[in-house]
This record gives structure tokens, C-alpha cells and sequence, in this order.
């Protein structure tokens, strides 16, 4: 475990940061009162996983002596994403239980008075298991992404 340690601690402020966010959505009303400006906004997420992976890999690096090649500081990236991943069902839980447990009544709310979809397809879409499979899946993708874009702009030989 000690040989993890710096993936662990960024997977946990990564893990930590996501959670915020979760909370500084609700304080804008995205999850309720201004839930039509959620998808507009909620993207906006998207440099701070970006910023993490970079302070990660910066650090990493320096721990390998200021020399990182592409395949170590991806290898790292997805060291994180895996811890990432598997505390995603947490976070969704913890997002869903205490910061906003009326999300997924709002947004289908929302999505059948503006005739978005239809209810069933919109309750199989909004649930806490939907979510989890999501962030599981997503996860994957974006950090696999991310570390290999990051891996990229910070090796150095």
C-alpha cells in the first residue's frame, strides 16, 4: 500500500473535490430552483479533474527524480483512476443521501414538464444505480483520457 500512496492521496482529493462540487451545485440552485442551467454548468467540472491529475503527475515525477517518460505518468493517471472508480459508488451515494437527496425527483420533474422524455425513461435514467454505473463507466473513459493527455504535457525524458 505504501508504494500507492501518492495515487491514493490524489485519488481522495479527486474523490473529495468531486463532492464539493456536488455541494457548489446545489448552493446555485442546478439541482433544484435553476435546474434548467444544470447541463450548461455541470461541465464546467471538467478542469478541475484536470488541475488534480496535473498536481498528481507533478508530484509523481519528482518522486522518480524530475524525469517521468509518457508510459509513467499515464501508468500513475490510471493508478488514480482506479481508485477513483472505485470509490465513485461512495461518492454517488454520499451526492445522492446528504447534498442532494431530491435531485432525481427534480430533474425528472423538470424533463416530463418540458417534455423531455417519457417518465419510465426518464426514472431509469435518474436513480442512484444509474449514476453509479455512470461514474464507474465514465470514469474509466475520461481518466484513461485524462491521464494520457497530462502524461503528454508533463513527461520529461
Amino acid at each position: 500500500m505504501q508504494k500507492y500512496k501518492t495515487e491514493l492521496k490524489w485519488a481522495i482529493i479527486f474523490t473529495v473535490a468531486t463532492l464539493l462540487w456536488m455541494v457548489f451545485e446545489k448552493a446555485m440552485g442546478w439541482h433544484d430552483v435553476a435546474i434548467a442551467d444544470h447541463p450548461k454548468y455541470t461541465n464546467l467540472f471538467i478542469f478541475i479533474p484536470v488541475v488534480i491529475y496535473a498536481l498528481g503527475m507533478v508530484e509523481h515525477r519528482k518522486k522518480l527524480g524530475g524525469l517521468m517518460t509518457w508510459k509513467q505518468g499515464f501508468m500513475f493517471g490510471m493508478r488514480v483512476t482506479v481508485i477513483v472508480v472505485l470509490l465513485a459508488p461512495l461518492a454517488q451515494w454520499l451526492t445522492h443521501t446528504f447534498i442532494t437527496p431530491d435531485y432525481f425527483q427534480n430533474a425528472i420533474n423538470y424533463a416530463v414538464e418540458h417534455n423531455i422524455a417519457p417518465k419510465e425513461q426518464l426514472e431509469a435514467y435518474f436513480n442512484l444505480k444509474s449514476y453509479i454505473v455512470q461514474s464507474v463507466l465514465m470514469g474509466l473513459v475520461m481518466g484513461a483520457f485524462t491521464s494520457a493527455v497530462v502524461a503528454l504535457i508533463f513527461r520529461r525524458k
